[in-house]
């Protein structure tokens, strides 16, 4: 099976690609998910390791998120 390194792939070839608004709404719904782990979570160390992870996570998301309605904003006006 030859398949092109990820790199010398075209992007047109997958036929799947995002709208701006497509991938802010997944992004939204991946925030939620998170947040309902993140309320799941109980004590322990375990836990708490969890816990900061999903929460540098959540903040990633959330700015990916910003910085998408940023860019529809700019490209609205």
């Amino acid at each position: 099976m030859s398949r092109r390194p990820e790199s010398e792939r075209s992007d047109w070839t997958d036929l799947d690609l995002l709208t701006i608004e497509e991938a802010h709404g997944r992004l939204l719904t991946e925030i939620a998910d998170t947040d309902v782990r993140l309320a799941g979570l109980g004590a322990g160390p375990a836990d708490d390791a969890e816990r900061e992870l999903l929460q540098r996570r959540l903040r990633a998301l959330r700015e990916a998120a910003e910085d998408l309605t940023d860019l529809t904003d700019h490209t609205k006006s």
